[in-house]
């Protein structure tokens, strides 16, 4: 009796939230495939914008870069270096400028010869876009907060769905499907087995994407749960008449406070209490940037922290593992082809399943059509 009347909860929660938000979930869900390979998608898109750049021997040194491309900027005394990627598998050096206005620019640079290859605005390329549209919709805080509710609502129907799933009753009916039977009985079975191979990655991901969004609550709770001490923001001590030191001194500190990390992008300080953010990454972690990182007091060079991934708390540990769920880069190649389908799967769901409440209200129409014909028959 319990079972069932679960049942019956679970069944009136997963019609009414998939029909609530199906479309929204749709449109996160085509986005969040197109996502799955935007660093490759935006790399071959600055190639055949400014050039494919062949490997020559070794790479200049970032702070080499980095002057090249203040001399070529050097009639906007506005543009102040915000950050540069340095990652080894980036065909260029991306060198990000931050003016008055606030627009950031990047400039790509070939890592080899050092030629300024062109720049762009961040905002509107097409990788910032389709972020933007994935976690906020183009509406700043305000989209991130329907995006965050709407992945809450996916683990809901994601869980009701699992409640649902007829191959608890029996294994082989819960991965059947019977193309050859009625329309309504295909449409059923493409709705479940769909659900059913999608549930686990389709849950992850709605879960991470809504600690995402609510971050200020998400990461202090996880860090509460997993008795993970908070972390001090760093900061620089600023000094009387010291200037700060160059980025070839900062980078050689950083360097011998994570040895054998990579450096893959760093950000500069932008005030007088702001600090150099080193983030580096070991060849044993997933997320193509690092999780781990070095910051450093601007003017003295002074370590504040550093957060080395591989020996994170069970706190930064779980929050370090969103990235490889929500984009299935855990298991290489193979779980991001994967992840794009799964990001596909919301369409399917959406579709079946408004087919399947279309089928559910003519049913009943037609009984009670059928109702109304025997009354009148009988009293006639």
């Amino acid at each position: 009796m319990k079972s069932i009347k679960l049942r019956n909860i679970a069944f009136k929660l997963h019609r009414y939230i998939g029909l609530a938000v199906g479309l929204l979930l749709v449109w996160v869900g085509l986005t969040g495939s197109l996502l799955v390979f935007e660093q490759e998608i935006d790399e071959f898109l600055v190639g055949q914008q400014f050039g494919h750049v062949v490997p020559q021997g070794q790479r200049i040194p970032v702070e080499s870069a980095l002057n090249l491309v203040q001399a070529a900027y050097a009639t906007r005394a506005d543009f102040k270096p915000h950050s540069i990627v340095t990652r080894p598998e980036k065909s260029t050096y991306i060198v990000r400028l931050t003016p008055t206005d606030g627009k950031r620019i990047e400039v790509f640079v070939n890592p080899y010869t050092g030629r300024i290859l062109g720049d762009r605005q961040h905002t509107t390329s097409l990788r910032m876009i389709a972020i933007e549209l994935h976690y906020n919709l183009l509406a700043g805080r305000t989209g991130e907060i329907i995006v965050g509710i709407a992945g809450l609502l996916l683990f809901f129907l994601s869980i009701t769905g699992l409640i649902l799933w007829p191959g608890w009753r029996r294994l082989i009916s819960g991965f059947k499907m019977k193309l050859d039977a009625h329309p309504k009985r295909v449409n059923f079975d493409i709705h479940k087995v769909v659900g059913i191979v999608s549930v686990i990655f389709l849950s992850l991901t709605a879960f991470t994407g809504f600690c995402w969004n609510f971050s200020d609550f998400t990461k202090p709770a996880i860090y509460a749960v997993t008795r993970t001490p908070s972390k001090s923001e760093p900061v620089s001590q600023p000094l009387p008449g010291q200037s700060p030191l160059s980025l070839v001194e900062i980078l050689q500190k950083a360097d011998a406070a994570l040895p054998g990390a990579v450096t893959t992008f760093f950000v500069f300080p932008t005030k007088p209490e702001g600090i150099y953010s080193i983030y580096k990454k070991f060849p044993q972690e997933v997320n193509s940037y690092g999780n781990s990182a070095v910051y450093l007091d601007q003017y003295t060079g002074e370590v504040l922290r550093i957060d080395n991934a591989l020996e994170a708390p069970v706190g930064d540990r779980i929050l370090n593992s969103f990235y490889p769920l929500h984009y299935g880069t855990f298991g290489g190649f193979p779980t991001r082809i994967l992840y794009v389908f799964v990001g596909l799967s919301p369409l399917i769901l959406f579709i079946t399943g408004l087919r399947m409440y279309r089928y559910r209200r003519q049913d009943k129409s037609g009984r009670h059509q059928t109702v109304i014909i025997v009354e009148h028959s009988e009293t006639s």
